[in-house]
């Protein structure tokens, strides 16, 4: 596939993403507009959830998402905590909902408790809202971890299963997206993949374009199965697409 293709594929399947600390209602209006590209418009933007009514409000009638973070960047396994940010989020609008898998307690063997995590989000989220779950793969640390959280997050109702927050010294990478999409396939080839952290070329969001062309199929790169989320590869993106090669 050449760039330019590849480009204006990644542009419909990304998640323009504003998650800094200090983000301001101004960063978050400009990531709105940045969203609407003269090569089509990005899947969703993602931003902090006091920010979710004013994107909703910029992006009315455009159909890109807004998605929002819930217990993130730490991966808290407070459930009655997770249950008031996903309510608060789908009050204020969140198409969509990026909970972070309790990692920590699944390291530790409590796999009730990361069971209990995922059922409470699911059914919250349950034709409300797209629920993508980021496992934190860095965190995870061995592919065998990762492919198991993977299997639970697929069972228990997970839409998208993620790779990372961003937030960790370890991000996306290659091989734990392969083996994610390896656990898809095998198992309910509906759950989407997102891969996130780290990605800022359009080298970089090949990787995961072609890894997902090759281990789902070519048709099955769509904007409801595969997203990379980032912040700045969209300049990049757009570059390729406007130099011409």
């Amino acid at each position: 596939m050449d760039d330019i293709n590849a480009a204006k594929i990644i542009i419909a399947c990304l998640d323009l993403t504003s998650l800094g600390n200090d983000d301001t209602e101004e960063d978050i209006i400009k990531l709105c507009q940045k969203a609407q590209t003269p090569y089509g418009k990005t899947a969703a933007v993602c931003v902090w959830p006091k920010f979710v009514t004013l994107a909703k409000n910029m992006l009315h009638n455009t159909n890109i998402r807004v998605a929002t973070v819930v217990n993130f960047p730490d991966g808290g396994d407070d459930l009655i905590r997770l249950e008031m940010e996903i309510t608060n989020a789908l009050k204020s609008g969140a198409d969509e909902i990026d909970a972070v898998f309790p990692y920590r307690e699944y390291l530790k063997g409590n796999i009730t408790l990361c069971e209990e995590f995922l059922k409470t989000a699911t059914k919250l989220c349950h034709k409300k809202a797209v629920l993508k779950i980021i496992l934190e793969t860095g965190e995870l640390k061995t592919i065998n971890n990762i492919i198991s959280a993977a299997k639970l997050c697929i069972t228990h109702g997970a839409d998208i299963i993620k790779t990372s927050t961003g937030k960790t010294e370890t991000s996306a990478t290659p091989e734990a997206a392969n083996a994610i999409l390896e656990t898809i396939a095998s198992g309910r080839k509906n759950a989407g993949f997102k891969a996130s952290g780290g990605i800022k070329t359009i080298d970089d969001a090949k990787k995961y374009l072609i890894l997902a062309d090759t281990i789902m199929g070519y048709k099955w790169v769509t904007p409801k199965n595969f997203r990379i989320g980032a912040s700045s590869l969209l300049n990049n993106l757009i570059e390729v697409i406007e130099r011409g090669y």
